[in-house]
């Protein structure tokens, strides 16, 4: 039977790491039913929340209630699967006798595993999977997740989505996911210096709710800052023939100030300088015609993860490239930059082009070199960015870093402020094309909002591997979309775009779409002769040869005048819908001169054909 009322509650919870206390009274109360997005911003006590409600961690002090027989499950964020023989094993031993096995393995199936699978050869992203599989096989009365989609493809993350939505466990969930804290949670929490303020409403309403709650902070500091100034106006010009009779006041001014520096203050707005110096020589960036690669599995056997792809990218665009795991999105970005050759075809960089990226794995951190030598290069304490230099401590903070974290090893900092690292690295580089491969992974919502106004104001070109939807609507101007059998459509717009063209998302099987029409067959009953041996033209067909070459020209016009809109950097910042008019007109605009080219080339094959000597 299932437990009603309150589930589980966090009373005045307080944790200190060092100095400074994490927690300083936070409270979570989790009810039957329930649906909440715990917010906050990186290191500000979110997955030391979790561990103290999971019952993994001791707080310092307040209590931790738990009703009498209510089942907790927790999602780790490293999970240990030593000691199972299979993925299928580690997670049918989270289960109790009254648990659903065929649950179980229906999950595991769902998150992309056999389940025969050995936990030893698994990736650090495939194991925390298969810790996501363990916590949702059984039917816990509350879930506790921290951040889920992390190394999820997007049918997975929308597979996570409805899975939760039919439960009945009461959700509390931690994640930089957008579309998923929006579509899932009815309650938001957010964890802000130490406490937690609670809205009941979804995470849609939660940043206006936030930002309301920082301005009256302000106001109240204002009128703070206003009394300070006046009793140090009465001190400077009124106290000398009062100054026995008055310390009270002298002590109240101490009291203000006192007050004032202890006040928590929220985090500033994270600032960032772009280096716009860089100019490409051309418009046109990248060129592909024709691109195929082939890599040969494990098997023996071959898989061709690109086919036949031709591709322009031009200066200002923001290219998505979406499709499940495995669909080959690395080994596009890397063709697509020069690094990988392709099988097949051609590739055409621009003359100019001087590449930043920013890799998934954060592989080129040094796990040994501060943060300031990080910055800096080891040398000194200065870092030029756009041709101004700044002290290093100024540059961290416009990222979040606080000025005692300059000597902090990167082995220490959590994934999120390694995330936030790699993006002041990248900023403080000049470059004209941003490689961004999964960069929204482990950033808080906050950094979020810096990378998504990083791209809007860019003034180069960037390429950009996402999961998160969200991101991808606020930055792409068109999205490359994996259709199966190594095939990819280029769609205008961000991914709803992409959505409302093709009719779905990304699928992790992905449904063939109809051949090109240059492969079309012809219909049953026609006769069996190619268009090149018809023995006439009709007058249709006379008109629109004539007709068709001024066509191309007004749409190759036209195309010109939308890209060179579309190249405006700010355009998207300034005017959203605009934006996606002229990104939807485009994509329409060059389907309509690619069909004129191909009826072109077709009437003028035929023409030549019938013109040839020897034919009657």
């Amino acid at each position: 039977m299932a437990i009603t009322g309150q589930l589980l509650a966090l009373r005045d919870i307080r944790l200190t790491f060092g100095g400074a206390p994490l927690l300083a009274g936070a409270d979570l109360a989790v009810s039957a039913g329930d649906a909440i997005c715990l917010v906050g911003r990186n290191g500000s006590g979110k997955s030391n929340l979790m561990k103290i409600a999971a019952g993994l961690t001791e707080p310092d002090g307040g209590e931790r209630v738990v009703t009498k027989g209510a089942t907790i499950r927790y999602l780790a964020q490293e999970p240990d699967l030593s000691g199972y023989a299979t993925v299928l094993d580690y997670v049918t031993s989270g289960l109790s006798p009254s648990d659903d096995p065929y649950t179980a393995r229906r999950i595991v199936e769902a998150l992309g595993f056999q389940g025969t699978e050995a936990p030893g050869t698994l990736s650090g992203g495939e194991a925390r999977r298969a810790a996501l599989a363990r916590v949702l096989a059984p039917a816990p009365d509350v879930l506790l997740l921290d951040e889920p989609t992390n190394h999820l493809d997007l049918p997975a993350i929308e597979w996570l989505e409805e899975e939760l939505a039919s439960r009945r466990s009461a959700v509390v969930l931690v994640s930089h996911d957008r579309r998923l804290l929006s579509k899932v949670c009815r309650a938001t929490v957010w964890l802000d210096r130490g406490v937690t303020r609670r809205l009941s409403q979804g995470f849609d309403a939660f940043e206006g709710w936030r930002d309301t709650l920082l301005a009256q902070e302000e106001v109240e500091r204002h009128k703070l800052d206003r009394k300070i100034a006046a009793e140090e106006h009465w001190i400077r010009y009124g106290v000398s023939g009062r100054r026995k009779r008055n310390q009270k006041r002298l002590g109240d001014l101490g009291t203000l100030r006192q007050r004032k520096a202890d006040a928590p203050r929220a985090v500033g707005a994270v600032k960032f300088t772009i280096d716009d110096e860089l100019e490409a020589t051309s418009k046109l960036v990248i060129e592909g015609r024709r691109l195929t690669k082939t890599w040969r599995d494990a098997s023996g056997g071959t898989q061709t993860v690109v086919e036949d792809l031709s591709l322009r990218v031009q200066l200002g665009d923001r290219l998505g490239i979406v499709g499940p795991n495995g669909s080959g999105k690395t080994t596009i970005l890397k063709m697509l930059t020069g690094e990988l050759a392709p099988d097949a075809g051609w590739i055409k960089l621009g003359a100019t082009l001087q590449l930043v990226s920013l890799d998934q794995h954060r592989d080129s951190l040094d796990p040994n070199r501060t943060l300031q030598e990080t910055l800096t290069g080891g040398r000194g304490d200065t870092v030029t960015v756009g041709g101004v230099t700044k002290h290093v401590i100024s540059y961290m903070s416009d990222f979040l870093f606080k000025p005692d974290q300059a000597r902090t090893p990167l082995r220490v900092l959590s994934g999120g402020e390694r995330g936030r690292l790699m993006l002041a690295q990248a900023m403080a580089r000049p470059s004209n094309l941003l490689v961004l491969d999964e960069p929204t992974n482990d950033l808080d919502l906050e950094t979020l909002d810096l990378l998504q106004e990083m791209l809007s104001e860019y003034p180069g070109t960037a390429l950009v591997v996402s999961h998160d939807r969200d991101f991808l609507d606020r930055v792409a101007t068109s999205i490359l979309a994996y259709e199966g059998d190594g095939r990819w459509v280029e769609y205008a717009g961000g991914y709803s775009d992409m959505v409302a063209q093709r009719g779905h998302g990304v699928r992790a099987k992905a449904v063939a779409p109809p051949p090109p029409s240059a492969k079309r067959t012809a219909p049953p009953g026609a006769p069996a002769t190619t268009v090149a041996a018809r023995t006439r033209m009709t007058f249709k067909d006379q008109h629109a040869l004539k007709t068709l070459p001024g066509r191309m020209t007004e749409l190759t016009a036209r195309v010109a005048a939308l890209e060179a809109r579309l190249a405006d950097p700010k355009l998207f910042a300034r005017d959203q819908a605009a934006f996606q008019a002229a990104a939807a007109e485009l994509g329409q605009t060059r389907a309509a001169l690619a069909a004129a080219e191909e009826q072109w080339l077709e009437l003028e094959i035929r023409r030549e054909n019938l013109e040839a000597p020897g034919r009657a």
